[in-house]
C-alpha cells in the first residue's frame, strides 16, 4: 500500500490494485506543486470527497471528465453534479459502504459542515463524512473536516482501523492536542498521518505536538508528494 500526500486533505492512495484520489485538490493549492501533476493523478480509479468545500472538492468535477474516473461521495452532492456534468459518480450515504473494484468503502459521520459556491452565496452539499478504507488487510480511517467525536468509539468498534489519516490543522476542524485526544481516546492505531495543516498561516504549521503526544504510534509526517509505504 502506498500513501502519498497531495498537500492539504489531498491524498493518493494506492491499495489493493486501485488508486484512490480523496480530496484531491491541485489547482490553486498553495502547497502542491503544479509541475508534479500528472505524476498525483496517474492511473487514478476513483475520486473520493468527504465533503463539498472548495478546498477539497474544487478539482473533482474536472479531474472525473478528464480521466474518465467516477466521484464518489454523499448522494446529495453527486447527484447534484451528476444532472448537472458528464461525469460518474457513486452517491451513497453515512452507514452505507461501496465494493470499489475490491475496496470497501464505507460513509462515516464527521462534525463539520458541507457547501459549494454559488452565484448567490454557499449551496448546500449534503452532508459532511469520513471514510473506513478496507483493502490488503489494513482499514484506513480518513477522517475528513471534523471535531473529535464521542461516535469515534463506534467507529473503532465497527471498522478496527489501524491507519488513521486526521485533520489537526485547528480554527476549521480539530487542532493538533484535539487529534491525538482522539487517537489516543477512541482507537488503537499503528499509523496516524497528519493532514488539513499548514497550508496557510491560519492552521498549525508543525506535526510535532501530534507527534510527541502519541507515544508508541507510528506518526509519519511526509512532505508533500512523498509517499508513505505500508
Amino acid at each position: 500500500m502506498k500513501i502519498t500526500w497531495l498537500g492539504h486533505s489531498g491524498f493518493r492512495i494506492e491499495i489493493a490494485g486501485q488508486v484512490l484520489l480523496v480530496d484531491p485538490w491541485l489547482t490553486g493549492n498553495p502547497v502542491f506543486p503544479a509541475d508534479r501533476r500528472a505524476e498525483a493523478i496517474a492511473g487514478a480509479t476513483h475520486i473520493l470527497l468527504t465533503h463539498g468545500h472548495a478546498d477539497h472538492s474544487s478539482d473533482a468535477v474536472a479531474l472525473s471528465s478528464d480521466l474518465r474516473i467516477p466521484v464518489v461521495g454523499i448522494y446529495d452532492l453527486m447527484s447534484f453534479w451528476a444532472e448537472r456534468h458528464d461525469i460518474q459518480t457513486v452517491g451513497f450515504n453515512k452507514g452505507g459502504t461501496v465494493d470499489l473494484d475490491g475496496v470497501a468503502v464505507t460513509m462515516v459521520s464527521a462534525a463539520h459542515s458541507s457547501s459549494v459556491g454559488g452565484e448567490h452565496g454557499p449551496i448546500y452539499a449534503g452532508a459532511e463524512a469520513g471514510f473506513m478504507i478496507a483493502g490488503e488487510g489494513h482499514v484506513i480511517y480518513v477522517t475528513g473536516d471534523t471535531d473529535v467525536m464521542a461516535d469515534m468509539r463506534v467507529f473503532n468498534d465497527l471498522h478496527a482501523p489501524d491507519i488513521g489519516i486526521l485533520c489537526c490543522g485547528g480554527h476549521f476542524t480539530m487542532d493538533m492536542a484535539r487529534a491525538a485526544y482522539a487517537a489516543r481516546t477512541f482507537f488503537d492505531f499503528k499509523t496516524v498521518i497528519p493532514c488539513h495543516y499548514k497550508t496557510f498561516p491560519l492552521l498549525e504549521q508543525s506535526a510535532d505536538p501530534l507527534v510527541a503526544a502519541l507515544p508508541g504510534i507510528d506518526v509519519r509526517v511526509p512532505e508533500v508528494m512523498e509517499t508513505v509505504e505500508i
